[in-house]
């Protein structure tokens, strides 16, 4: 038996890029009261009766033109990033688990709970945010309250860095107007009822400003992927990148960190559709920053973060 754990948790993915299998993972995902915060009785209906069935269907064949050979790109950026977390605590248990879908949360803490001692679970989301963490926190407790979840990495110097180096790299490759810094969104509706997940990108940004050597100015921030009709955090990335053009502003940089390994949102939405959009309203470059994904300095920084923080007391440093 190991003395140690690491579960890293990403979102998850559908097991196949066909109909029923997105479907089934759309279900399960916008079925989850923490991402649709409306209440079931009105919500259910509309999942299923209006957006399961055609939503899936344009998912599908969204999915089918990323998929890898070995699945989804989330999924194999996620199994190549526990890969190598795992060579930088080579005494350690380090697996990868979904919010949804397979490889399953509870079914792989129990399986390392007669395997390890003690189990660290972190979300690889860098921020907080009720449609994302929480989630994983309550499927964690469900299994064994005494584990410790890391719920965010965002603030880490280490990480800042690791990410600013990224993007200076980049940058520094291509001639660009702007770079825009883009989150996932999510409803304002969260951000009222008390969710941090603003602020702690508004931090984020604020400091990649002072670690990135580009001009102030030169820099924008935006939120991306809105869904339904409610209002979501502005600027939407789909809007701004078109205010761009009309400023003259013709090439752009773009970097997501809110997902650390690139997935549909990062390789689809922005890589194919705002690139066409973009090139389709008159622009002439719009590059996407990869993901972190399994950089061995990202890996690096996952494993010592993690270790540094299983050294300190319960509830040191942790939220």
């Amino acid at each position: 038996m190991k003395e140690n754990g690491l579960l890293l948790v990403n979102l998850g993915s559908p097991q196949e890029p066909t109909v029923p299998a997105v479907k089934h993972y759309l279900n399960e995902f916008l079925g989850d009261p923490n991402v649709i915060t409306m209440p079931p009785a009105l919500w259910q209906p509309i999942l299923k009766g209006m957006i399961l069935p055609f939503r899936s269907k344009s998912s599908a064949a969204t999915y089918q033109h990323c998929w890898m050979p070995d699945g989804s790109p989330l999924i194999v950026n996620t199994a190549n990033l526990t890969k190598r977390v795992q060579e930088y605590l080579p005494s350690w248990d380090v697996r990868m688990a979904m919010t949804y879908e397979h490889p399953a949360i509870d079914e792989t803490l129990r399986t390392m709970k007669k395997e390890c001692r003690h189990i660290t679970v972190l979300s690889l989301f860098p921020h907080f945010t009720q449609s994302t963490t929480q989630s994983i926190i309550e499927q964690v407790q469900a299994v064994d309250p005494a584990i410790r979840v890391i719920d965010r990495f965002a603030d880490e110097p280490d990480y800042l860095q690791t990410l600013a180096t990224h993007v200076q790299e980049v940058w520094e490759q291509g001639e660009y107007d702007r770079l825009v810094i883009a989150y996932h969104g999510i409803p304002v509706s969260m951000v009222k009822h008390g969710d941090p997940y603003q602020e702690e990108t508004e931090r984020t940004t604020a400091k990649l400003r002072q670690l990135l050597a580009i001009d102030d100015d030169r820099i924008i921030m935006t939120y991306q992927s809105k869904f339904g009709p409610m209002p979501w955090l502005q600027p939407y990335l789909k809007d701004e990148i078109l205010e761009e053009i009309k400023r003259g502003h013709k090439k752009l940089l773009v970097v997501v960190p809110s997902f650390v390994t690139d997935c549909l949102e990062t390789i689809e939405e922005d890589q194919v559709e705002n690139h066409q959009r973009f090139l389709d309203h008159g622009g002439k470059v719009f590059d996407v920053v990869p993901a972190l994904n399994d950089r061995p300095e990202f890996a690096q920084f996952l494993a010592h973060f993690v270790q540094q923080q299983v050294e300190l007391p319960e509830g040191g440093a942790l939220r």
